[in-house]
């Protein structure tokens, strides 16, 4: 089984790679492949609602977005983790995600696991998360949590691996994620996907 984990930060080896570190080595650990994806640092444009991804089935801005997009048909798990910027996730978070998710809607998204992870020095984390973890429920994902938010404190890498708590949650999440994984696999082997209605869209505009 696979996890795909994104670090969205800008820096590769700073504190959302730290807290990603922690997570994958615990998954691994747990006899998931995981794979870490730096893409923070990339320049990625924000959806214009062009639509053109229904006619190509892919984003028609052709970067990192679409690499990604083939991986995460593969993965059983997603884990998207960022930085807090003014009580929010990253900017290219949002633009990453805001891509991923709207061009890839012919990629069955249902019961693959999501988790969000977030790092901040002191503040707007919760707020943060609970942004990320809104792509899973609209997506049928079914979101992966620990022993507290998934968070990390600290201003560097190095604060960062003093804060035992915050690894502790992140070893947590990685094994409730693997539980939640190898159930979910067992389920879709045993018992099938639930059943899905033809999507409805209701306007009310009248």
């Amino acid at each position: 089984m696979k996890a795909l984990l994104i670090n969205a930060s800008p820096r590769a080896n700073g504190c959302t790679f730290t807290a990603l570190t922690e997570l994958a080595n615990t998954l691994e650990s747990q006899g998931i492949e995981a794979e870490i994806v730096h893409v923070g640092n990339k320049d990625i444009r924000g959806c214009i609602a062009c639509r053109k991804c229904r006619e190509l089935g892919k984003c028609v801005f052709d970067d990192v977005v679409n690499e990604i997009a083939s991986k995460l048909a593969e993965a059983d798990a997603f884990v998207i983790g960022s930085p807090v910027y003014y009580a929010s996730p990253a900017g290219g978070a949002i633009s990453f995600m805001d891509r991923l998710f709207f061009s890839t809607f012919n990629i069955d998204k249902t019961m693959k696991v999501g988790a969000a992870v977030v790092t901040c020095r002191r503040g707007g984390n919760t707020a943060t998360f609970d942004v990320l973890n809104k792509y899973f429920s609209i997506n049928s994902m079914p979101i992966a949590t620990s022993q507290y938010w998934n968070m990390v404190h600290g201003g560097s890498a190095e604060e960062v691996l003093e804060d035992e708590e915050g690894l502790q949650t992140m070893r947590t999440l990685g094994r409730n994620m693997a539980f939640l994984m190898k159930s979910i696999q067992w389920g879709r082997e045993n018992l099938g996907l639930p059943e899905k209605e033809p999507v409805k869209f209701t306007n009310f505009h009248h």
